[in-house]
C-alpha cells in the first residue's frame, strides 16, 4: 500500500471541501473494494476521505410513500430495519443476503451503488424499484445513474448522500450466488406497482446491470412466473462469461431466477 493522507470530516461540507482540494482523493465508506485494491497497489489515492463520521449520511426514515436511506447506512441496518421490513420486505431480504456478517456490518448502500460492481445486489434493486440517488449536488434517477461496468453518472466532487426508494406494490430479488464470494453470478430484481413492471438483471450483463424489456412486457400482461415460460432470455453475446460461469449458463440462470423472483414477489 502506498502512503496517503487520511481525513475523517464531521460534515458533508467538510468532505466536499476535502475532495475539491485533493484532485485524486477517494471517498471511503465500507472500504471492501477500495482498501483491497490499495493493498495490492492497484490504486494509489493521495488521500482518503472517510465518510463514517458524518451523522447526516446515515439512517433510515419513511417519508410518504418512500423510504429514505442514508448513504453510509450499513447493509445489516437495512436488513434489520422495521421500516424496511414493513414497507419493502424484499429489500430487507436483499440486504440480509449480501456477503457475510462482517461485510453486512461494514459495507454501505451508498458505497455499493457508487462502486457499481457488475455482480453487486443493490444496483439491480435500485433499477427495478425506480429509485432516486441523491448527491450533494443533484438527484439522479437510477435509470440514468448506472452507466456501465464500475461506472456511474457521478461527477468529480459528487458525494452520494441518500437513496430515495418508492414503496408499495410488489418487489423481490433472487440471486444465484457464487459459493465463495457470495456475489451474484446472476441476480434478478422484479417490481410491480400498478401497471408498471420492472425487471433488472445483475451479475450477468457484459456492460453491468440492465433491464430485461421482454420480460417486463410479458409480466405486464400477467404478473405470473408462467408468463415467462416462452420469453427468450438475453442472448449470450450480451452477457458476461468468466471462470465462474459461461454466458450461455448465465442466460439460462436469468430465466430461472426471474421466475423465482416473480413467485417471491407474489407471496408478499
Amino acid at each position: 500500500m502506498y502512503a496517503f493522507d487520511y481525513h475523517r470530516p464531521a460534515t458533508l461540507r467538510q468532505a466536499a471541501n476535502l475532495l475539491a482540494k485533493n484532485a485524486d482523493a477517494k471517498l471511503l465508506a465500507g472500504g471492501h473494494t477500495l482498501l483491497p485494491t490499495m493493498k495490492q497497489r492497484l490504486a494509489s489515492p493521495s488521500a482518503l476521505v472517510d465518510l463514517s463520521g458524518i451523522a447526516e449520511l446515515s439512517g433510515i426514515t419513511q417519508k410518504g410513500k418512500t423510504l429514505v436511506i442514508g448513504a453510509t447506512t450499513p447493509h445489516a441496518e437495512v436488513a434489520a430495519s422495521p421500516l424496511v421490513q414493513a414497507a419493502l420486505p424484499g429489500l430487507a431480504a436483499l440486504a440480509g443476503g449480501i456477503g457475510d456478517p462482517h461485510v453486512r456490518h461494514k459495507g454501505t448502500i451508498g458505497g455499493s451503488i457508487a462502486n457499481n460492481d457488475p455482480a453487486a445486489d443493490y444496483p439491480g434493486a435500485m433499477l427495478a424499484l425506480g429509485a432516486t440517488i441523491v448527491t450533494n449536488k443533484r438527484r439522479i434517477a437510477a435509470e440514468d445513474f448506472f452507466t456501465g461496468l464500475f461506472s456511474t453518472a457521478l461527477e468529480d466532487g459528487e458525494i452520494i448522500t441518500k437513496v430515495i426508494v418508492p414503496t408499495g406494490g410488489k418487489f423481490a430479488y433472487v440471486k444465484f450466488r457464487n459459493p465463495a464470494s457470495l456475489y451474484a453470478m446472476v441476480g434478478v430484481a422484479v417490481s410491480k406497482k400498478g401497471g408498471n413492471v420492472r425487471v433488472a438483471i445483475t451479475g450477468a450483463g457484459s456492460d453491468g446491470v440492465f433491464r430485461w424489456a421482454e420480460a417486463e412486457k410479458a409480466l405486464k400482461a400477467r404478473f405470473s412466473s408462467k408468463s415467462l415460460g416462452t420469453v427468450k432470455t438475453p442472448a449470450a453475446k450480451e452477457l458476461n462469461s468468466d471462470i465462474h460461469a459461461s454466458a450461455e449458463y448465465r442466460s439460462h440462470l436469468i430465466g430461472v431466477m426471474a421466475k423465482r423472483a416473480v413467485d417471491a414477489a407474489n407471496m408478499k
